[in-house]
Formats: structure tokens, C-alpha cells, sequence
């Protein structure tokens, strides 16, 4: 079964960002990114362009497929 894996904790880390932070530059709650950064839940689309955005980062470079 494959797994979505994701940097997303290390690049807003990187950039110096809080959750909350990350949170309010995309329109999602705190929470939400949370559960994103430790695989409880996968993101819409549009939610990982955003990150990726916010970011500065090609959506690839954020989400990977563990096969």
C-alpha cells in the first residue's frame, strides 16, 4: 500500500515558521497543519499548492508517494 510521506515540518522549520504561522499564510487552522506535518491527514490538492507557495517550494519537493 503506499504511504504519502512529506517534508513539511523541515521546510517550515527552515523558513523559520510556527504552525501557526504556516497555518495563517495558507487559510487553515493550526491543528490542520499538524495533522498534515505527521500523516494523519492527507491534504487536498489545493491545500499542498498552498504550502508549497507558502513555502517557496515545488510540491514535489514537499510530498513524495512511499511505495
Amino acid at each position: 500500500m503506499s504511504e504519502l510521506l512529506n517534508s513539511l515540518k523541515e521546510e517550515r522549520e527552515r523558513m523559520g515558521l510556527t504552525q501557526a504561522a504556516l497555518a495563517e499564510r495558507v487559510g487553515v487552522s493550526r491543528k490542520t497543519i499538524n495533522t498534515v506535518e505527521n500523516g494523519v491527514f492527507i491534504p487536498s490538492t489545493l491545500l499542498a499548492l498552498k504550502l508549497a507557495a507558502a513555502l517557496q517550494r515545488p510540491v514535489e519537493s514537499l510530498f513524495r508517494i512511499n511505495e
